[in-house]
């Protein structure tokens, strides 16, 4: 305590004859992320850089004192954000310069997208690239003026000095660039009306998917470059179209794709679960980061392909990765984590990338033994499979028939020396320290979980994936979800914070969507449609019949903005508009009808420019192209049959019922004491009711 009021008395009297005459409060900034529960501000809490979250008294704090704003973004798994950490903004002469001339905020991009999306977007206007770290200079105002990604410190401190210098010589030079670029910033998202006639069914799918297919990579999948992202959403739409249309060739890109991942290195073949992305064409080096939102994706992909192939590797996939979302990514409350780093400590202490999960020759020699060189063939402990530093990332060429008759085993056999292998090599593992867990709850990812589960439910039906799904489904409700109907975005330590996106709406709209055509307890349609409505009052423009990312009760950015290309997760824009397909056949309403229409309708121009970045809405263009099926159940065992149909890979679909006599529009009057009945309807038009779930299928078959 002594050093402490030392420290005051110096810093007094150093204030007092500061020439700038800045006042004593100037110098007692401290870093204010220690108060915050976000495990990525947490990791940068005790920096010496006077970091502070973003709300309004930091931004206002800028206007008051008319200093230039730092903002940087990233998240707790990101290797090159620790990077740049350890190499600046532990740097005293760094945050000398930080703290001096600038309030430096940190920013959370899970916790605040909309935060991340206006400067990333900033960023990628002025120099044609963004990603993470992504650190900006910004006005008091919080308008954006320079920025990029990772820094050398000394491309830091000689940046921030360029900045400074002409604040306070041309100021307005700044102020001028400012303007031009909000409006460029405001005009990427500016979505233009479609004066052309509503005709879906002549939109050009077929040679849209033929051109996009030259640039997929036909002998590693995925795309023709590297790093290779998986891109679910982009899986879905070809698997389903390749099923659809019997495309040979796209059915073969896609299993071979799924087929690769799952070999590869980015899947983690000991404890299971996907890293974020290979750095590399084949798949074999991850960026060694988990992220829920990927395996989430992932399950309900693989699930769906296993439906078509009936392929043990896809189901092991799921398996797997299940198991270790329930293991490492799960608390008691049934809430999902968000994320394991990519980096954990080595041998020396040190945090370095991938440090826990790759292997020397030495270590699997010494754990396997005998076995080590069946296991050497099969995950490929050799040339091709080593990394760095004499350290291998396990990676597959070739089936499991393949090694089996090489080494002239029985199949039995070998699958349960590789269970063995798993579990020992776990063990083993397990004795290094972990990755870093940053364990936040994300309303949206938790929702995609929970799609993950009931897909996978769907597809292998064991009770322990829809307990999972129905535990944080209501965990989402007690936690989540407000008394006015709004959703909250984050959880961490018992606290509920930050008003739900619009991510957060149609993710937990699709994933109740789904709860309920495998439970069809009505709660979970109602809730959809109540969040639904909720999401029209909040986030709906009446202009461009469009749903923006924030609500009408958030703060003002420099742009409200509205999300409608898909990346690595579908946009919500998109999800939200396959979500009022749905809902429309459900409750009959001609608003929700409408509005999903209208949204196709608008988004139609740029789809065949860049598929891959509308993977999703041509998701939902294909429900329009193509029949779509109320599959409707009735009668005491109409959850047997509903078990049945959600088994069978049919994506045109939805499935109501019920187990008593019902009032809603696609129940009402087909309740027939003492028998169930599966009623096959298009729009409203209904077949003759068979009571057998194969006679169901074939009305779907002769149809679809």
């Amino acid at each position: 305590m002594k050093h402490y009021y030392l420290v005051l008395i110096i810093t007094f009297i150093i204030s007092c004859n500061s020439s700038k005459k800045e006042t004593l409060e100037t110098h007692l900034y401290t870093n204010e992320l220690i108060n915050e529960t976000s495990p990525y501000l947490l990791q940068h809490a005790h920096n010496p850089v006077n970091w502070k979250a973003w709300n309004d008294t930091s931004l206002q704090q800028a206007k008051d004192e008319n200093k230039l704003i730092i903002i940087s973004v990233g998240y707790a798994a990101c290797h090159w954000c620790h990077v740049m950490e350890k190499e600046s903004f532990e740097d005293s002469t760094v945050a000398s310069v930080m703290n001096k001339d600038f309030i430096s905020i940190k920013v959370d991009r899970e916790e605040r997208p909309d935060v991340d999306q206006i400067y990333i977007n900033a960023v990628q206007l002025m120099t044609g690239s963004a990603g993470w770290p992504l650190n900006v200079v910004a006005l008091p105002d919080g308008r954006p003026i320079w920025g990029g990604t990772y820094f050398k410190k000394e491309q830091w401190i000689v940046a921030l000095g360029k900045m400074q210098k002409l604040y306070e010589e041309d100021p307005q030079k700044l102020l001028d660039y400012a303007d031009k670029l909000e409006e460029g910033i405001k005009s990427m998202d500016l979505i233009s009306v479609n004066t052309d006639e509503m005709n879906f069914k002549a939109f050009p799918t077929k040679e849209v998917v033929g051109t996009w297919l030259n640039t997929f990579d036909h002998n590693f999948g995925g795309t023709k470059r590297a790093p290779k992202f998986m891109m679910p959403n982009n899986l879905e739409f070809l698997l389903r179209f390749g099923t659809q249309n019997n495309d040979e060739l796209v059915q073969e890109y896609v299993f071979l794709t799924l087929d690769k991942m799952a070999y590869g290195g980015v899947y983690d073949h000991v404890g299971g679960g996907f890293s974020r992305y290979s750095t590399d064409m084949k798949w074999h080096v991850p960026h060694f980061e988990k992220m829920l939102y990927d395996n989430a994706q992932l399950v309900s992909l693989y699930s769906h392909a296993y439906q078509v192939t009936k392929k043990t590797l896809y189901k092991e996939v799921v398996e797997e990765t299940l198991s270790y979302v329930a293991r490492e990514m799960t608390n008691k409350e049934g809430a999902f984590y968000s994320s394991l780093d990519a980096d954990s400590e080595n041998s020396e202490g040190e945090l370095e990338e991938g440090a826990y999960y790759v292997f020397t020759k030495a270590a699997l020699q010494k754990e396997l033994k005998d076995d080590y060189k069946l296991f050497a063939e099969y995950y490929n402990i050799n040339g091709f499979g080593k990394w760095e530093k004499d350290n291998y990332v396990l990676i597959r060429k070739k089936s499991d028939e393949e090694i089996t008759q090489e080494f002239s085993i029985s199949q039995e056999e070998f699958i349960q020396k590789r269970k063995n292998w798993k579990q020992q090599l776990l063990v083993f593992r397990n004795k290094r320290p972990n990755p870093r867990l940053d364990d936040k709850t994300l309303t949206s990812w938790n929702a995609l979980m929970i799609k993950g589960y009931v897909d996978a439910y769907k597809t292998f039906q064991k009770k322990e994936y829809l307990d999972a799904a129905l535990k944080n489904a209501n965990f989402i409700n007690e936690k989540l979800l407000q008394s006015n109907g709004a959703l909250h975005h984050t959880y961490k330590d018992g606290r509920s914070s930050i008003n739900g996106y619009l991510e957060d709406y149609a993710a937990v709209i699709d994933a109740f969507i789904g709860l309920y055509e495998v439970t069809l307890n009505e709660k979970w349609i109602n809730e959809a449609k109540e969040l639904t409505e909720y999401s029209y009052t909040n986030f709906y423009n009446e202009e461009n019949h469009m749903f923006y990312f924030t609500s009408k009760e958030d703060q003002k950015l420099v742009t409200r903005s509205f999300e409608y290309r898909d990346n690595v997760m579908p946009a919500s824009n998109s999800v939200m508009a396959k979500n009022l397909f749905v809902l429309a056949h459900h409750f009959d309403s001609e608003k929700y009808s409408k509005t999903a229409s209208n949204m196709l309708h608008i988004i139609q121009p740029e789809i065949a420019n860049y598929p891959g970045g509308f993977s999703n809405w041509l998701d939902l263009l294909s429900n329009y192209q193509n029949k779509y099926f109320e599959v409707v159940v009735v009668g005491d065992k109409a959850i047997e049959k509903v078990s049945e149909l959600n088994k069978i890979y049919i994506p045109n679909k939805l499935i109501a019922g019920s187990t008593t006599d019902k009032k809603s529009p696609l129940l009402e009057l087909r309740y027939s004491e003492g028998e169930t009945l599966i009623y096959v309807c298009v729009n409203n038009a209904c077949k003759i009711p068979v009571s057998e779930v194969s006679e169901g299928l074939e009305l779907i078959l002769e149809d679809n």
